[in-house]
C-alpha cells in the first residue's frame, strides 16, 4: 500500500491520502505546541465526526486517560472547519476532542446538511464504548469521568440542549447564548431553541467565553450568565466579535483560557485554575479579557 504525503496552505498540513476504504487523517500545525502531538482523523467508528487525538497513544493508560471535549460547531455546520486549528491544539496538551461532523481536509467552509444536537450524544456514548473495548486502541485511554461539552454558537446552543446529561462534567459555551422571546425571531432555522428555562437543568460548572459587545451573542450569553445562580460559572469576554480567534494558528487568544479551564475542570490542575479564580486571575493580565463571576464560582477548587 503506498501512501502521499502532501503539503499545502504554508505548512499548516499534512495530508495522509491512503486507500479510499481507510479514514482520512490530517496532522494540523505539526501536531500543536502542546507534550503530546495531535492528529486530525477520522474513526469508523464514530460516524460524521471529528477526533483530535495525540499521536502516540502509548503515554496514556488507565492511570492517565485522555479527558475528553465534546464539540459542537457554529452554524450548525456538520464540520470542524472553523475550529479544527484551535481543537487541533487542545488535543496536543492530552486531550481526545470529539467535534460533531466532517474531517476538514481543506480550510474551506462545508456545504451540506446541518449538524444535530444528538451527534455530542452519540460523541460522548463513543467514548464509553472504545474505552471499554479490548479491541479499542482507546482501550481504558479515555477519562470518562471527565468529560467537558462545549460548542460555539449553534454548537452552544447545542451543548446547552445537552446540559442535563449526567456524564458531563462541565461546560464550555463560546459566542453563544440561549435566545429569549424577544429576539427569537433573529434565530437562524434549524438551531436548537430551548427557552430560558433549559438553564436549570445545568448541574455542573460552565464558562461562557465571549467575544465582547460586537458578538452577535453578547447579550443572549450574557442574559443566560446572570439567570445562573445554582453552579458556578463565569463569563470571559474578549472584544474580538462573533468569529472569536478559532482560525488563527494554534486557535489564537481563545485557546488560552479554554485550555486553561478544561486543565482545571477536567485534570485538576490547580495552578491553571488561577487563570479565573482568587484576587487577581491570571486572565485579567492577558490585554483586553474581562472576567465576571457568580456568587458559587470561587467556591470551586
Amino acid at each position: 500500500m503506498t501512501k502521499k504525503i502532501i503539503l499545502f496552505m504554508l505548512g499548516c498540513f499534512m495530508m495522509i491520502d491512503t486507500a479510499s476504504s481507510q479514514s482520512k487523517e490530517l496532522i494540523v500545525e505539526e501536531g500543536g505546541t502542546g507534550r503530546y502531538k495531535s492528529i486530525m482523523k477520522e474513526e469508523a467508528s464514530l460516524p460524521a465526526h471529528t477526533v483530535f487525538v495525540p499521536q502516540d497513544l502509548s503515554a496514556f493508560n488507565a492511570t492517565n486517560p485522555l479527558p475528553v471535549l465534546v464539540w459542537g460547531n457554529g452554524a450548525c455546520t456538520d464540520s470542524p472547519w472553523e475550529h479544527f486549528k484551535f481543537l487541533n491544539e487542545i488535543a496536543s496538551h492530552g486531550f481526545i476532542v470529539l467535534a460533531t461532523g466532517y474531517i476538514p481536509m481543506v480550510e474551506e467552509p462545508y456545504k451540506g446538511p446541518m449538524s444535530t444536537t444528538q451527534q455530542q450524544i452519540e460523541s460522548i456514548d463513543w467514548a464509553f464504548a472504545q474505552n471499554a473495548d479490548p479491541q479499542s486502541p482507546y482501550y481504558q485511554k479515555i477519562d470518562t469521568k471527565n468529560i467537558c461539552v462545549a460548542g460555539m454558537s449553534c454548537g452552544g446552543l447545542q451543548t446547552l440542549f445537552n446540559c442535563a446529561d449526567p456524564r458531563i462534567t462541565t461546560l464550555m459555551i463560546c459566542n453563544s447564548g440561549l435566545f429569549n422571546q424577544q429576539n427569537a425571531g433573529q434565530a437562524v432555522g434549524g438551531m436548537p431553541m430551548p427557552p430560558k428555562e433549559k438553564l436549570k437543568e445545568i448541574h455542573t460548572p460552565v464558562m461562557y467565553m465571549l467575544g465582547g459587545e460586537t458578538d452577535i451573542a453578547y447579550g443572549n450569553g450574557m442574559d443566560d450568565f446572570r439567570r445562573i445562580q445554582h453552579v458556578p460559572a463565569c463569563v470571559i469576554n474578549y472584544p474580538v466579535g462573533h468569529g472569536g480567534t478559532y482560525r488563527q494558528p494554534h486557535g489564537g487568544e481563545f485557546t488560552i483560557p479554554a485550555l486553561a479551564w478544561l486543565q482545571w475542570q477536567l485534570k485538576g490542575d490547580k495552578e491553571a485554575g488561577k487563570m479565573f479564580t482568587g484576587k487577581d486571575p491570571g486572565l485579567l493580565k492577558r490585554k483586553d479579557w474581562t472576567l465576571e463571576k457568580n456568587a458559587k464560582f470561587d467556591k470551586l477548587h
